[in-house]
């Protein structure tokens, strides 16, 4: 079988684009006929997913296959860091857990993960037209270039043709672009097919001197200005702007505790649709204040993340919402700071043996052990006032938790799943509100609490809406790229059906 053919974008720096443009090359690609997959050797990354054999992959390539009418596959991201501390990371290499890993390790560790990455990148590659790559953060980080994985390191492993990407709505754009082709090698820049500027508001007419010295100075093609495009589509965590959202501006209120260690708050963009139905995230009780429902979101660090509620006030703030009668939910590790105590034996979650009390809403008891649980799942509600609502989703988490009480879901087995008390329900199934019959179900439960009456229109799936925005981001990256210059880069004659 022929070997598929790869373009790779590169950015000047974090949060140039280079997720969302590998997404919309993945959908414009499979709109041409071709078939596409994403691909990022390393991914650091609190978004995570779990495929259908079980196995955890970072999101933004998840996403990434989604628009190129993938399923999403463990090879495409064959190294997940997940963030633990500020100088470590629990270390995920085809899927499963490595082990956790100070810095300073795991660069040591870094090349001999590179036959895993060509492993995972040529089985790929015999299965499918075209392979997007995504890098990281920027390949002019000198500092660590000896050791690169996932820039240009890799460029030159599966010898690809670059775009190199840089975020004009920051500022500085054509100094980042010029100044990260002057610090690479020529070999690297020669990899350089082509530049693109991202993320531009207003006029491209005006960026034409600009451009014109930019590439005088380079030597090397600007391919396009693509536009500052508003669609929603997933972020990658650390830079996600909905994480700022702390206003509420429509009928209902929906607060997310945004917890120092805050991991698939993805979980969440569904809430976001709905026409009544405010999401914003807070961390002081005063940000608090008297939200129509509180949201406990998932944690890479359960214990270290409770400590922090219960320091700065926020635990006793959702005690008194919850007692109050305020809906309060709590989906994975906030699923498990709301029961009666979390034990640590070994310290494998917290570093310490240690037992820590929880916020006692739930009556449940979780202990962490080194097993993760990680399956794909169906279900259904059968917490009362949210009852019926069937749920798509995934689990993966650590701890091991026993329930007393009424349970929130049954999965499709039929065993129970969850926790829920009065007012209180905690879930550890991640994708909980994309079908949309949840959102559903809560909206109505909240528009009764507060007697409003609720929307008409029926909302999309997220399944339907993510289809929508793809499509979107596709037609405006489309439109802004030299799709010929594209495709002759990669050797390869441009189709375009659409």
């Amino acid at each position: 079988m022929s070997r598929a053919k790869c373009i790779m974008v590169q950015g000047t720096m974090s949060g140039a684009g280079k997720s969302l443009l590998c997404t919309a090359l993945c959908r414009i690609f499979a709109q041409d006929s071709y078939r596409v997959a994403p691909f990022k050797s390393q991914n650091m990354a609190l978004n995570s997913f779990v495929t259908r054999d079980g196995l955890e992959m970072g999101r933004a390539q998840v996403v990434q296959a989604q628009a190129a009418g993938m399923e999403p596959d463990v090879r495409m991201n064959p190294i997940l860091l997940k963030p633990s501390s500020d100088v470590g990371s629990q270390v995920i290499v085809n899927g499963e857990v490595r082990g956790q890993m100070p810095a300073a390790a795991y660069f040591k560790l870094k090349k001999s993960l590179i036959p895993d990455i060509l492993a995972a990148y040529d089985s790929l590659s015999e299965e499918v037209d075209i392979i997007v790559i995504e890098g990281a953060g920027s390949p002019a980080e000198i500092n660590l270039k000896a050791d690169d994985i996932v820039n240009m390191g890799l460029a030159k492993l599966v010898d690809a043709p670059v775009l190199l990407a840089g975020d004009i709505d920051r500022g500085g754009v054509f100094a980042q672009l010029y100044g990260t082709v002057e610090l690479l090698e020529p070999a690297e820049r020669a990899r350089i097919k082509g530049l693109v500027i991202n993320k531009f508001r207003g006029d491209a007419a005006i960026l034409k001197p600009g451009l014109t010295m930019l590439e005088e100075k380079t030597h090397l093609p600007v391919l396009g200005v693509v536009p500052y495009l508003r669609v929603d589509i997933e972020d990658e965590d650390s830079l996600s702007s909905r994480l700022e959202s702390s206003t509420a501006v429509k009928p209902l209120d929906a607060a997310i505790l945004r917890l120092p260690h805050i991991s698939n708050f993805t979980d969440f963009i569904p809430l976001e649709q709905h026409p009544l139905l405010s999401v914003r995230y807070v961390q002081s009780p005063r940000q608090l204040g008297a939200p129509d429902v509180v949201i406990l979101p998932g944690t890479k660090n359960t214990i270290d993340d409770l400590l922090w509620l219960r320091q700065c006030g926020l635990e006793a703030a959702v005690q008194k919402l919850a007692a109050a009668g305020t809906p309060v939910l709590g989906v994975c590790g906030g699923y498990q700071m709301l029961g009666e105590t979390l034990a640590d034996p070994e310290g494998t979650e917290s570093g310490r043996s240690q037992t820590v009390r929880g916020l006692g809403l739930l009556p449940i008891q979780t202990v962490f052990t080194d097993a993760k649980h990680r399956t794909q799942d169906t279900a259904t509600v059968t917490a009362p006032q949210l009852a019926g609502a069937a749920l798509t989703g995934y689990q993966i988490h650590t701890g091991r938790t026993a329930v007393q009480g009424v349970p929130f879901c049954r999965l499709a087995d039929g065993s129970a799943e969850g926790c829920v008390k009065d007012n209180v329900a905690g879930t550890y199934l991640h994708g909980l509100f994309d079908t949309g019959e949840l959102t559903e179900k809560l909206v109505q439960l909240l528009c009764s609490r507060k007697g409003i009456s609720t929307a008409s229109a029926p909302l999309l799936s997220m399944q339907e809406y993510r289809q929508q925005q793809f499509d979107l981001l596709a037609d405006g990256v489309r439109r802004a790229l030299d799709m010929n210059a594209l495709y002759a880069a990669m050797g390869l004659e441009g189709r375009n059906t659409v």
